[in-house]
């Protein structure tokens, strides 16, 4: 059975910042997917509904959607984009997979978990 892995990383920011962001999980998410695992990247996912739909793209309208995906979750991987230990959501995101005591792994620089 391939693990289910939900894949944290920021958001919020310049619309640069959240497109450039979403390139960069969408990266990590595919390489994950190659590898085998079976992915959920909140952002990946839910970019282009918000794009395409005119929806908040903030923490407070997409919080019951990431939260269900991370109970739903093997495991909990973080993508360390630069502002990860600032951000609202990821903060929500760890602290939701620590109480139910999902394994958490930092990705940093495309390096895998061990």
């Amino acid at each position: 059975m391939m693990k289910k892995i939900y894949l944290a990383t920021p958001y919020t920011g310049t619309k640069q910042q959240q497109q450039s962001r979403f390139e960069i999980v969408n990266e990590c998410a595919a390489r994950l997917m190659r590898e085998g695992f079976l992915v959920f990247s909140p952002i990946s996912h839910t970019h282009p509904i918000a794009l395409a739909g005119a929806l908040p793209k903030g923490w407070e309208f997409w919080k019951e959607y990431d939260l269900t995906f991370i109970e739903w979750a093997d495991e909990i991987y973080v993508l360390m984009q630069q502002g990860w230990e600032k951000s609202k959501g990821v903060t929500a995101e760890i602290k939701l997979a620590k109480e139910l005591k999902k394994p958490i792994c930092y990705l940093q620089g495309g390096k895998r978990c061990k």
